[in-house]
């Protein structure tokens, strides 16, 4: 046995030599596999787990903890200020890094783990790998039981960390340290598999992680991943190509699978050679740019105008990288055209096979590929395009004007999107979440370059507007990274403000403050109901008080501006984009005014109305139902 003396702990760490094994902590073995896996990304090798957040406690710290510690120049470890949100920090570093990349999230045991559990959801929901090492109690059940253990009274196995697995791609408690050979590359295959990417969690007992185990040395070498890119099937190439050659009225659906397979050139390049329009989802908004000829802007419950209606008149619609979500299709309203078809190309067979489609199972580059050659020179129809061309020019006059400068005294979300569009720069990357802002800004912020729009609508998980600009932000240090958010988010997290700063990954950050929930409100409101519980004014409070953003987030080391118009927005932004560090700018803004919607979106209403403003939603929920 060998003796390495840890100069800052005092303590002796037993690394043993056997023929080829090691002898080793299995904590610090997790660590050191880790930091072992590399990927390949352009040609150039990078580690595979670009850094971990950690908060940690009893469950992680004196194990866990110590071996991150010992390895942070390989595996750099970030402090978080809550679980939830270092997560979704994580989550969108992976996202802009179109899952090349991933991060390491770790928790203690209890509420720590627990808070982990929305990031977890919103990385299911959104194909997003994340590696989830929380705490948990120990395996040999001898001191239970202990300190936040949630005891089921019929099943001693269960602790909180069973939650993990309805919101994980890949779940595993280890309660023997050689538990690791076989379920840390299981794990990593999950999280790099184009099809079932998404989070993994391994769950860690206690008591184990200080254990130690004769692992093969074979385990610890360096391993480069790639991202595999399965081909089509041919027969699945040549029936859709019989249904596309029948079409007479095609678009193109890009989603955010355009985006992870890179295969933006090739999208452009295939609806420029089959004269087909092309729309983007939430999620693959900027996988085209705006002065793109066949560019239609944003589809379904956000989308615009122009592109909804091409979608309603449409017979084909060619879906790639999507999981065609209600709010893309308006919750399947937006087909209205009776002889409809649904091509879907999608690395998922689960999601490539949806609501009867001919699927095309296989990346979206390669299957773009394979189709455009089976395609041949076979075209859309010229008129049906020139229609597009002149929808999406009266569309971007109506924007222009209800984005355009103002001096009424409440501007809307609209006019506060303009503001920022008009004066950032091409390469800034907008980010939106929940709530209203995200179709507001979707609809304004018309892309000038490929890349810069980034929001998290597959779970719309409010919060994640200034965690998630943080982890953009780290992923593309040298961009401008603008995060749009409502007050009802800013109110609910807030820290990563702090985060930034100590960081120094400067964000912009604009705050629309509208007293409340206004987005619900206007749910409610069209849903039949009054006003209740949405906005300030509305809910069980004594007294409003007027809360300044701004100033707290000076509180929090950023700089902050209150601004009182549109014009003062612009020379605010100004100055944020000359600042070395983060800028809070807020406003106050309507929150009863916006875009003209053009989708249905099926949200319940009574079906035996109590008043008569249920009667009138009854009706137009009944007559979006029909189609």
């Amino acid at each position: 046995p060998l003796f390495f003396f840890n100069q800052k702990t005092a303590y002796e760490i037993p690394i043993l030599l056997v023929g080829s094994e090691i002898c080793i902590r299995y904590s610090h073995a997790i660590v050191k596999y880790l930091i072992s896996q590399k990927i390949l990304v352009d040609g150039k090798k990078l580690p595979l787990f670009a850094g971990a957040f950690g908060i940690f406690g009893h469950g992680n710290v004196a194990c866990l903890g110590q071996a991150l510690e010992e390895n942070q120049k390989d595996l750099p470890t970030w402090r978080g200020h809550h679980e939830q949100n270092m997560a979704l920090t994580g989550i969108a570093y992976a996202r802009a890094k179109r899952r090349k990349q991933i991060f390491v999230a770790t928790s203690s045991v209890g509420p720590g783990s627990t808070n982990l559990l929305t990031a977890a959801a919103v990385a299911m929901s959104n194909r997003l790998p994340i590696l989830f090492l929380p705490g948990d109690t120990f395996a040999n059940r001898m001191p239970d039981p202990v300190l936040q253990q949630v005891e089921h009274f019929n099943n001693p196995n269960i602790t909180q960390n069973d939650a993990f697995k309805y919101v994980t791609r890949y779940f595993d408690r280890i309660t023997r340290p050689e538990q690791i050979l076989q379920t840390l590359p299981q794990a990593i295959q999950t999280m790099i598999d184009p099809a079932d990417c998404g989070p993994a969690c391994i769950s860690l007992s206690q008591d184990v992680q200080g254990e130690v185990f004769d692992y093969p040395e074979e385990f610890f070498k360096e391993k480069v991943h790639t991202i595999r890119r399965p081909r089509p099937d041919d027969y699945q190439i040549k029936q859709a190509v019989e249904i596309i050659k029948k079409s007479k009225n095609p678009i193109i659906i890009s989603g955010g699978g355009v985006f992870y397979s890179d295969a933006m050139k090739e999208l452009s390049e295939f609806a420029k050679k089959h004269n087909i329009p092309t729309a983007q989802t939430v999620m693959g908004y900027s996988t085209m740019k705006k002065d793109d000829p066949y560019f239609l802007g944003a589809i379904g419950g956000f989308g615009g105008k122009a592109p909804n209606d091409f979608m309603k008149k449409t017979d084909l619609a060619i879906a790639i990288g999507t999981k065609l979500a209600d709010f893309t299709t308006g919750s399947w309203t937006n087909f209205e055209n009776p002889n409809f078809k649904l091509v879907s190309i999608n690395v998922s067979r689960f999601d490539a096979n949806k609501h009867m489609a001919q699927s095309i199972v296989g990346d979206a580059k390669v299957c773009i590929q394979d189709l455009t050659v089976a395609l041949g020179s076979w075209k859309a129809s010229d008129e049906w395009y020139k229609k597009s061309r002149s929808a999406v020019k009266s569309w971007n006059n109506y924007l222009d004007k209800e984005s355009g400068p103002t001096n009424q005294k409440l501007p809307s979300y609209a006019h506060v999107a303009g503001a920022v569009y008009r004066k950032s720069d091409p390469s800034d990357i907008a980010v939106t979440a929940a709530g209203g802002l995200v179709g507001e800004v979707l609809q304004v912020w018309r892309p000038r370059e490929l890349n810069t729009h980034e929001t998290e609508w597959g779970f719309s998980c409010m919060s994640y507007e200034i965690s998630g600009a943080l982890g953009i932000k780290m992923a593309n240090p040298e961009k401008e990274v603008i995060a749009f958010v409502g007050d009802g988010s800013y109110l609910l997290y807030n820290s990563d403000i702090y985060s930034s700063v100590l960081t120094n990954h400067k964000l912009i950050i604009v705050v629309c403050d509208n007293g409340g929930h206004a987005v619900i409100n206007r749910l409610q409101l069209y849903k039949g109901g009054k006003e209740f519980n949405c906005l300030f004014e509305s809910s069980k409070v004594q007294n409003i008080k007027k809360i300044d953003f701004a100033k707290h987030a000076e509180s929090l080391g950023a700089t902050g501006e209150n601004v009182n118009s549109i014009n003062e927005l612009e020379q605010a932004f100004i100055r944020a984009k000359k600042s070395k560090s983060t800028y809070i700018i807020s406003i106050k803004t309507d929150g009863y005014q916006w875009l003209e919607g053009s989708a249905y979106w099926e949200s319940p209403t009574l079906t035996k109305p109590s008043i008569k403003e249920n009667e009138r939603a009854l009706i137009e929920h009944l007559q979006g139902k029909s189609k």
